[in-house]
């Protein structure tokens, strides 16, 4: 006798961001700067005129889903190609399908998922498919492509930058969720809407993240008959998380980052590490943080300790490679060594004094002698007439005018003799000196 699958069997065979995977553009979720009414990627798909292209973007945004949805709207042969598994053997069998599939009059769309991880000859091999229009190819990619695709292949392809989902986008696609037939909507799930926005703050605008653990909590709710109850108690579990959970577009939010900037500000590293704490363990996004820091590394240590910036970076790169938790002693590290730092704003100060005159100026030639001039027309025109290369001084120095005639003698870098920076002031202090004698 076969054994017939149940319809519940059925709908629990995938995972819920498996089923609920947007088969329309109506359905897609997020990116309204591209797909909105009357958005350059919505009338390119609705006009049958997808191109190569690049979609960057952080995880759970929907690329792939978007890559279907394409496929499925043009009438295309759809090839979805993983970076991680296919080498240029395979790569190679695919493009002569699509081109035999070319001469029948048939569209081929690769979707290459990751395409970052493919290194320059297996990405060269897509290159002539890609000229010849045997495919459209569509990456995905986590990485700026500027840096992970090679020039070649990137200038033929439109790069559509996918922003991380709003808590409003994911709160309303976890409500489609608990009433769509593909997801709970045979059930009777009962969950509130403050628990619903509550694991949209903890995905960070990766909607399969929100939708697993949506899955988790109704999974592990509390079943009374048929009614299936998520308690506030069963989320905090899902997410590892406890009521230290906030709005992080509410007060709270600027609140605690502004204790922690202002704690590092007055050499308090253990009041910056309880404030970096307080976040990260209420499910602050660590990239976020990791920002703000390599901020105040200029904002407030600047070239008093040129070490800070370095030590920033290296931070937000080690939180961009793990993640949390494993990232949290990096952030610590910096908060730290910033919090300790000698302190200078004078580089913040220096840009706020430049801005003002920039915007109010905005109509200022820049000076002939520093123009360049490639062409012959610019060089009679005297484009770089009188130039001075510095290196071919002595001292490296020149009297040389770079700034505007309206703007000749103003200062805006002021440096301070706090660390380093007083070495900066020493050596800045000689070359105004060289150059007034030199005058």
């Amino acid at each position: 006798m076969i054994e017939q699958e149940t319809f519940f069997e059925r709908a629990e065979s995938e995972p819920l961001a498996a089923r609920l995977r947007p088969q329309t553009l109506e359905e897609f979720c997020g990116q309204k700067h591209l797909l909105g009414e009357g958005k350059v990627l919505r009338r390119l798909i609705e006009s049958d005129k997808v191109g190569s292209m690049i979609f960057w973007g952080p995880p759970g945004v929907g690329k792939t889903t978007l890559a279907r949805i394409i496929a499925n709207r043009t009438k295309a042969n759809f090839i979805d190609f993983s970076a991680v598994t296919s080498g240029i053997k395979e790569i190679k069998q695919v493009m002569e399908q699509a081109e035999k599939n070319r001469r029948f009059g048939e569209k081929t769309i690769l979707f290459v998922d990751e395409i970052h991880r493919f290194n320059k000859a297996q990405q060269d091999a897509f290159l002539p498919y890609v000229e010849k229009g045997s495919i459209i190819l569509i990456g995905a990619t986590t990485e700026n492509p500027s840096f992970e695709v090679n020039g070649a292949l990137l200038s033929r392809c439109k790069v559509f930058v996918l922003q991380a989902l709003k808590t409003e986008e994911l709160t309303s696609l976890l409500r489609r969720a608990i009433t769509d037939e593909r997801g709970f909507g045979g059930q009777e799930v009962e969950i509130s809407d403050e628990l619903l926005e509550m694991i949209a703050n903890f995905a960070n605008g990766d909607a399969r993240n929100a939708l697993s653990t949506l899955e988790m909590a109704i999974l592990n709710g509390d079943l009374n008959g048929e009614k299936t109850t998520v308690t506030r108690e069963t989320v905090e579990q899902c997410t590892s998380r406890k009521s230290l959970l906030y709005d992080k577009s509410g007060e709270e939010h600027y609140n605690l980052i502004s204790a922690l900037h202002k704690s590092m500000r007055n050499s308090d590293p253990d009041a910056a590490v309880y404030w970096l704490a307080r976040m990260l363990e209420a499910g602050e996004d660590p990239i976020y943080i990791a920002r703000r820091v390599t901020r105040f590394a200029s904002e407030d240590v600047g070239l008093a300790d040129p070490r800070a910036l370095e030590i920033a970076v290296a931070a937000y790169q080690a939180c961009h490679l793990i993640g949390m938790p494993e990232c949290s002693v990096h952030l610590t590290e910096a908060v730290v060594y910033l919090s300790i730092a000698p302190k200078s704003n004078a580089l913040d100060v220096a840009y706020n004094l430049a801005k003002k005159d920039a915007l109010s100026m905005l109509s200022e030639p820049v000076p002939l002698i520093i123009r360049n001039a490639p062409t012959k027309l610019m060089k009679d025109l005297d484009y770089g007439k009188g130039y001075r290369y510095a290196h071919d001084y002595k001292d490296k120095l020149t009297t040389m005018q770079c700034l505007p005639d309206s703007l000749l003698g103003k200062e805006y870098y002021f440096p301070t003799e706090e660390g380093v920076e007083g070495r900066f002031k020493a050596r800045l202090e000689e070359i105004k000196e060289w150059k007034k004698q030199h005058k």
